[in-house]
């Protein structure tokens, strides 16, 4: 068996700062769009897949250096905030290793984002060399590539991988891939009803995670 985390809001408490920082990105090129409507629309999401999306509502090409200054933006306010891990994820994680099973990650995020998130909250090490990045594969999430991804290269079929996500994409995306998905709605703006709709087994604490991975 292997267990799949997302990283961005089942590991790291980053949605709200994430959230916040494009909320202000995108403010100054003229979308007016709350933290909130950002999640909504964004979350779970590659950045490949939100740069497009996001010309697609104002009909232009956004500056060539965009994506750049939003994520050093983003990897500064994670430094400052500072960012911490989801509570009861580290005793959550401990227990699942304990019983022998494999994890590892599959973020939507880049690997420079995920190098500082998982470095400032001590999850780096405990997952050397076991994490995935859609920019590795062709298509982000909703699409399944990013999460067979990682289920080839851990050795492990589909049908025996459990995906811990947070978003509807991401859980779109594990259900195409033919994995079991368990949905983390312990935050104030998970969208439980969106995520039971798109397949997950929803959850609201970490410490549950240990029994629902054994099904």
């Amino acid at each position: 068996m292997l267990v799949i985390f997302d990283c961005d809001g089942v590991l790291v408490d980053s949605e709200p700062l994430s959230n916040t920082c494009f909320a202000r990105a995108l403010q100054r090129e003229g979308l007016d769009w709350s933290v909130e409507e950002t999640m909504r629309r964004l979350m779970g999401r590659s950045m490949k897949s939100c740069v497009e999306i996001v010309e697609g509502i104002l009909g232009r090409k956004l500056p060539g250096d965009f994506v750049e200054r939003l994520q050093v933006e983003t990897l500064q306010i994670f430094r400052d905030a500072p960012l911490k891990p989801v509570a009861g994820v580290v005793a959550a994680i401990e227990a699942i290793e304990a019983e022998g099973v494999a994890t590892c990650v599959a973020s939507s995020g880049g690997f420079d984002k995920m190098e500082v998130s998982l470095g400032v909250t001590g999850l780096g090490p405990r997952f050397e060399g076991r994490i995935f990045s859609a920019s590795q594969v062709r298509r982000g999430k909703p699409f399944p590539d990013l999460f067979l991804k990682a289920a080839i290269e851990m050795n492990e079929q589909p049908f025996d991988c459990v995906v811990v996500e947070d978003s509807v994409p991401g859980v779109q995306a594990a259900r195409s891939a033919g994995m079991r998905v368990l949905g983390y709605v312990g935050a104030p703006y998970a969208d439980r009803d969106a995520m039971g709709a798109a397949g997950a087994f929803l959850f609201g604490d970490m410490t549950q995670l240990p029994a629902l991975v054994q099904g």
